[in-house]
């Protein structure tokens, strides 16, 4: 039976929690994620954990956050001046933005906290610093190269 390799690619049901068990992402009712392993579509520890699964294989992987995205950053924590927000704009901790880095390049951000000058934001990924734990099925190896066997 064949085996996920690096250059496959897969469709994958999936379920992530944080080891609290708390859910942070699943493929439930929708369709399975599909990307080819070892091309960096995915975070690290996903693709090696796939590799190696055969069709309708399930198993749980633990990812640890250094194989996820990566320990949280102190200095993607923001002091921004409230009068660079919109006057009629209502801020909320937990709030997400779409911020601008002035070239371009859009990056989401979160209001982590409300001072009486400014806003505290975090650019951080919302799951850096977290170790993962995701429950697999590999459903599909998607166009894999034939084999042929002569007689």
């Amino acid at each position: 039976m064949a085996q996920v390799k690096s250059g496959d690619k897969v469709k994958v049901h999936y379920h992530g929690k944080l080891i609290t068990g708390e859910t942070f992402d699943s493929s439930a009712g929708r369709e399975p994620l599909e990307f080819e392993v070892g091309s960096g579509m995915v975070i690290k520890g996903f693709d090696e954990g796939v590799t190696g699964m055969a069709v309708g294989e399930k198993k749980t992987i633990n990812i640890p956050f250094n194989e996820a995205y990566g320990p949280r950053n102190p200095e993607m924590v923001i002091d921004m001046p409230k009068e660079r927000f919109p006057e009629d704009m209502e801020v909320e901790v937990g709030m997400p933005l779409v911020m601008s880095d002035g070239q371009g390049q859009q990056f989401q951000v979160t209001i982590v906290e409300i001072k009486e000058t400014s806003v505290v934001l975090d650019a951080n990924h919302p799951l850096a610093g977290k170790d993962l734990v995701f429950d697999l099925e590999l459903v599909e190896i998607v166009g894999g190269s034939p084999l042929i066997i002569m007689p």
